[in-house]
């Protein structure tokens, strides 16, 4: 491994699902770049989000916090009423760390985690959005830190072209940190380039099965058409990350032109899961009525690529989230963080830089995951969600065998044969989050919380 501390790259997307990369198994979508990034690098089999839901996630990465940590359990509503809720405007974000131990700090994209769409704290050059996040073409509006920009194109182009001028402009003699966040997989999936949609239009799709939702998941937020209806809606979303992945090239040949190519480690990863009529479903957690934890809304790409620390061809099988990743950035750049702001802080994140560098390390057998008033405990064969009361009462809890009923299809939690796994995952879900939970910001007691925006589930009847 190197020596010298790396530069950081993190593309953090918005509503893509893992299985929506050729690196995952997708059988139709093209990514070389990522793919790239892949093979030189290291692929995680087995990332996690810690809440499936974008706001929350994008504080869990920034803070390496959980949700009943960092306070944010819904995605906030860009309006007055969200300025109400606090985000993690008072809380150290790694962009902070990063900076006091020397690194150049920008980020460009998607924020939104926070009590403004626009960042304001550690970093050294930000563009991010003035309020509206989702013209994918068109009219676009800008912050260039706290100035409106207006300009016209497609809007991850765009971003690219900010992000390009902060390696151009940024002091040489200091190492680097940039946060680049695309949204183009976010609904509408509308507006990609038609040279890309095209190209998809006549493809099978049949890494999205045909499915009916099962009951066990509850009501879903959308009913699903025939497939042949949806099929304009998949090319468009097929044509969204190769559109990114267009993007991510850009950014890795101005990094190799530069020179800095094999000393900065790129990381490819997103907020949050998505599904596309899996399970006969849409949208990610908030998808249903309940709040789901559906492998298609909580799993995550992400790839990793450190010419000079990280060996290439790697595939790792651990569980990992982006609390995870908070804190193998940090282990890779050598943050030695004061020991007042790591109990501050206290993260249940790990380094997993010894695993893909060394090979070598204990790892959690269990991954948690929380969205509002549900929580989450995952082993390799078993999935518990746990509900707590609500505004308007208390849905069913779950439990599903992912050995034999991989679709998590059959609700096991009423199942006496099932009893002893389902104390097995009780225990450890009740210690991780009786260990790192914070009282007042707990989704445990949710109707005690700060609203987020009006939709939550969790207010929905039972």
């Amino acid at each position: 491994m190197s020596d010298r501390r790396p530069n950081i790259l993190v593309f953090l997307t918005d509503d893509h699902g893992q299985w929506a990369l050729p690196t995952y198994g997708n059988r139709e979508i093209i990514a070389p770049n990522i793919d790239y990034l892949a093979s030189s690098g290291v692929r995680m089999a087995n990332a996690f989000t810690p809440c499936p839901v974008c706001s929350p996630a994008r504080a869990s990465f920034f803070t390496g916090r959980l949700p009943s940590q960092h306070g944010v359990h819904d995605w906030l509503r860009e309006s007055e009423q969200a300025l109400t809720h606090p985000g993690i405007d008072d809380q150290t974000n790694i962009a902070e760390l990063l900076q006091d131990a020397g690194y150049y700090t920008g980020l460009v994209g998607k924020w939104h985690c926070a009590r403004s769409s626009e960042p304001k704290r550690g970093f050294d050059r930000w563009f991010s959005y003035q309020v509206a996040q989702y013209p994918h073409f068109g009219e676009q509006n800008f912050s260039d830190e706290g100035e409106h920009v207006q300009r016209t194109g497609h809007q991850s182009a765009l971003l690219t072209d900010e992000a390009v001028a902060f390696l151009r402009d940024r002091p040489h003699d200091q190492p680097f940190f940039l946060f680049v966040g695309y949204v183009n997989t976010h609904t509408p999936h509308t507006q990609q380039p038609e040279r890309l949609v095209s190209h998809y239009r006549n493809a099978t799709f049949d890494d999205i099965p045909d499915e009916q939702p099962a009951s066990c998941h509850g009501r879903p937020g959308r009913q699903i058409p025939e497939r042949e209806k949806l099929r304009e809606e998949w090319a468009q979303y097929y044509a969204s990350v190769t559109m990114i992945d267009d993007q991510v090239g850009r950014l890795l040949d101005e990094l190799d032109a530069g020179g800095d190519l094999a000393n900065t480690l790129v990381v490819y990863t997103g907020d949050h899961g998505h599904m596309n009529g899996h399970h006969g479903l849409f949208n990610k957690g908030n998808g249903t009525v309940p709040q789901n934890f559906i492998e298609e809304s909580i799993r995550v790409p992400c790839v990793m690529a450190w010419h000079d620390g990280i060996a290439a061809g790697q595939s790792r099988d651990e569980m990992v989230d982006l609390c995870d990743v908070y804190a193998t950035l940090l282990d890779a750049a050598g943050v030695d963080v004061p020991e007042d702001t790591r109990r501050e802080i206290d993260s249940p994140g790990a380094s997993f830089l010894p695993l893909v560098v060394d090979g070598e390390g204990l790892w959690k057998d269990t991954q948690f995951c929380e969205y509002g008033n549900a929580r989450m405990a995952r082993t390799e064969t078993h999935k518990l969600v746990v509900r707590y009361p609500g505004p308007n009462g208390t849905f069913p809890n779950e439990l599903y065998d992912l050995e034999n009923d991989p679709r998590e299809r059959i609700n096991r939690y009423d199942d006496a044969a099932y009893s002893e796994t389902q104390a097995e995952l009780q225990g450890p879900l009740d210690l991780h989050f009786a260990r790192f939970e914070i009282a007042d910001r707990s989704g445990a007691d949710i109707a005690s919380r700060p609203q987020c925006n009006p939709n939550e589930p969790w207010r929905a009847k039972v």
